[in-house]
């Protein structure tokens, strides 16, 4: 499966956006979805993570209660709508995907496809 992310861009603190990720080639719905981060000269990640039926969602604790990870498998797409957001989020997000017999999970080596990222700015 090919994913591509996109919507990032700049935003003041406090501010809202929502990063979509695209997937085309294999059953979009046979992977559990995740979007991951890479901050300026760190590690990449884990932000948020759903289920290939989207039944199921889990997200970092700097996270909970500010972004919100949905998919739609109609349309081949998994999305992450993030509010107030805070300097500190700033970094490239990547959409990545797994095959769904595994267990939905935070680590970036267990997940096999990847996006290529988009930036997400936020000012203070």
């Amino acid at each position: 499966v090919q994913l591509q992310a996109s919507g990032g861009g700049l935003v003041q603190a406090g501010g809202s956006l929502r990063l979509s990720c695209t997937a085309s080639g294999r059953t979009f719905s046979s992977y559990h979805m995740g979007w991951f981060r890479q901050p300026p000269g760190k590690e990449r990640e884990f932000v948020a993570a759903i289920t290939s039926r989207g039944d199921r969602t889990i997200y970092a604790d700097s996270v909970k209660g500010r972004f919100t990870i949905f998919r739609d498998n109609g349309k081949n797409m998994a999305h992450l709508q993030m509010n107030s957001l805070k300097p500190e989020d700033t970094a490239v997000y990547y959409c990545a995907g797994k095959p769904r017999q595994y267990p939905l999970g935070t680590k970036p080596n267990e997940y096999v496809y990847w996006g290529q990222g988009t930036q997400v700015t936020v000012s203070s």
